[in-house]
């Protein structure tokens, strides 16, 4: 191992450590750094203090030549954290990346469905079936509380229990990098779980070969994947007889899109949603905006 690997090494596990980031942003930042390194090493490159800005940039632009903005980005980031570890670890005289910005990225909005729609979307399950309801609850519990479609299939029954008999209280829910928060359940979504609870899940659990504590099952009896709350909302829209791509994050940004609209606090719709950053959340005002302006354009009699 050369002192490159080393100190690629060294920052890794420094971040998975100190820094206690989730295991698939530090498998990212390694694949980011071998590519990196295997720049320097083709240059002649075999030690971190050897890293001058003109190597960094050079980088840069090759990656810019085949990658996405976003991806570029993304190493940018990683090298830069990279040199900045091993500067203050004594491995490199400076930060040769200090002055190393990533390229812009276009600001792209969030595709939000319109009230009618969702509401065409959680009407589509039959409910008189087993997994008609267990369908309703999934939908109804995306849109009702803005979570990730990760975090409801990660749900148990006794994390809505408590929010079922409480009707001041709230579920929780366990977001990104281990973070959890409490969303209010509303009565839409308590009436579909409730309805769920009692004439499907038991139907469902009967076809498990040992007692499971996930909340949604599929026909097995094992708790609902990703996947497969991706085909169930799919076949919604579809019922709904929706065209656009429907995804469980299209039921996400329609829940803070509509909060907003319907005057929400930005930083409440933050707290909802898990941002770390308000500045995350902003991207939802841009919705509504570009919405205002829809309806000025086609309501104003001066507009066009």
């Amino acid at each position: 191992m050369n002192a490159l690997e080393q100190a690629r090494d060294d920052y890794l596990n420094h971040v998975r450590a100190e820094r206690g980031l989730a295991t698939n942003t530090v498998a990212a930042y390694r694949r980011d750094l071998a590519r990196y390194l295997g720049f320097l090493e083709a240059r002649g490159i075999r030690s971190v203090g050897e890293v001058t800005p003109v190597e960094i940039t050079e980088f840069i632009r090759e990656l810019s030549a085949g990658q996405a903005r976003s991806s570029v980005a993304r190493h940018v980031v990683s090298v830069r954290t990279f040199h900045q570890f091993c500067a203050e670890e004594g491995l490199a005289p400076s930060n040769p990346a200090a002055e190393v910005s990533p390229p812009k990225l276009e600001q792209r909005l969030p595709k939000a469905l319109s009230v009618d729609e969702v509401s065409r979307i959680l009407d589509a399950p039959d409910r008189t079936e087993v997994t008609g309801l267990r369908d309703a609850a999934l939908l109804e519990l995306l849109y009702g509380t803005g979570a990730r479609v990760s975090e409801v299939c990660g749900l148990d029954v006794d994390d809505v229990t408590a929010a079922l008999s409480d009707p001041d209280g709230g579920i929780r829910l366990l977001g990104k990098g281990g973070k959890d928060r409490v969303v209010p359940l509303g009565s839409y979504a308590a009436k579909a779980v409730s309805a769920y609870l009692v004439r499907a899940r038991p139907a469902l659990a009967q076809a498990a070969r040992r007692h499971t504590p996930a909340l949604l099952l599929n026909q097995r009896g094992a708790r609902l994947s990703r996947q497969s709350a991706w085909a169930v909302l799919q076949r919604a829209a579809e019922g709904a007889g929706i065209d656009a791509d429907v995804s469980p994050h299209s039921l996400r940004h329609s829940f803070a899109t509509h909060l907003l609209d319907g005057g929400a606090d930005l930083r409440v719709v933050q707290e909802l949603l898990g941002h770390s950053s308000v500045a995350t959340t902003q991207i939802y005002t841009l919705v509504t905006i570009e919405h205002l302006r829809e309806v000025h354009a086609a309501a104003h009699p001066r507009a066009r």
